[in-house]
């Protein structure tokens, strides 16, 4: 009974992929491709929930692309460096400051909207840079298996293990304060193993795929089997982790700025808040304190909901739920 409704749910799909190709007009590779993006979009539109974390991810994406503009209105609106003349200490909202001042006169409107450009920036770059190792390992151990597989697993075991904070604090203590690149690099570089694991075993169950045997009888080389055969179908598995990649890599970020581990010359949501703290604030001025705190809490939330949509897009059996 479970095959035949398997075979039922393939032919549906495979009816609805034609009827797309017609509409779309589009032939060959590039018809494939816009056929299938249209029929993932057109599951994941039907999770509301998803759809609600995309929302959230275009508003904090708008944050960023206008975090450029305060700084051209006037320079007391640079985050950094920009100090209304007429205020000494903390203020609430104004007209010339909708969301009020820190403890020096800086426009806290504008820390906002740059912290939503730093968090975009440590979170994608590092997840990816996640999931492009962690992809590229898993596809080699996966395919090539025997002391190789060993090797590479054995590798990602310890990195798995590592307390990655507490490797992030000491690397801190010693360096000295972490730069955003630097950071987005350990994170990086800590974040692959589990990656690595899952894309390993579906290489594994990739591997015995007619299409990949008659590639090795064809002469194909090892390369070309695992990155252009195997490779583009655990890329959607990939994304899917890259999506929850980023929301710890803003967390870590936040989590040392508040500490006193970040970049001084960098405002984040992070060390918006190590800034409200130090300055004896965090319950005298709500207005500074709540909107990094509702940031990071809401974008972490758009990515995580985006990942669980996703997760239904690649899972069949999670729609039938």
């Amino acid at each position: 009974m479970q095959e035949y409704r398997e075979k039922e749910r393939d032919k549906e799909w495979l009816d609805y992929r034609k009827g797309r190709e017609v509409k779309t007009g589009l032939g060959g590779r590039w018809g494939r491709w816009a056929t299938t993006l249209r029929g993932h979009w057109d599951i994941f539109k039907r999770n509301r929930l998803g759809l609600f974390g995309l929302v959230l991810l275009i508003i904090f994406a708008a944050m960023a692309l206008t975090s450029y503009i305060p700084p051209l209105i006037d320079t007391m609106y640079d985050p950094m460096t920009g100090v209304d003349p007429d205020i000494l200490w903390t203020q609430g909202p104004t007209k010339a400051h909708w969301l009020g001042t820190d403890f020096i006169g800086r426009d806290i409107l504008s820390q906002l909207l740059v912290g939503a450009r730093i968090a975009f920036l440590v979170g994608i770059t590092a997840a990816f840079m996640a999931v492009a190792i962690g992809t590229s390992v898993g596809l080699i151990s996966g395919y090539l298996g025997k002391r190789v597989d060993m090797v590479l697993m054995r590798v990602a075991d310890i990195v798995m293990v590592l307390p990655g904070l507490l490797l992030i604090l000491i690397l801190s203590a010693v360096i000295g304060k972490l730069s955003v690149w630097n950071l987005v690099i350990i994170i990086g570089l800590l974040r692959w193993a589990s990656v690595a694991r899952v894309i390993r075993s579906q290489t594994l169950s990739l591997r015995e795929r007619p299409y990949v045997q008659a590639a090795i009888i064809s002469g194909a080389s090892k390369g070309r089997i695992i990155f252009r055969h195997i490779g583009p179908n655990v890329l959607p598995l990939s994304f899917l982790y890259m999506t929850f990649g980023v929301t710890t890599a803003i967390l870590v970020e936040a989590a040392l700025a508040f500490l006193g581990f970040g970049d001084p010359g960098t405002v984040s949501w992070g060390m918006m808040l190590q800034w409200v703290w130090k300055t004896g604030n965090m319950f005298r001025a709500p207005y500074w304190l709540l909107p990094p705190g509702i940031c990071i809490s809401l974008i972490t939330l758009s990515f995580y909901l985006i990942g669980r949509a996703l997760d239904e897009v690649i899972n069949p059996r999670l729609r039938q739920r």
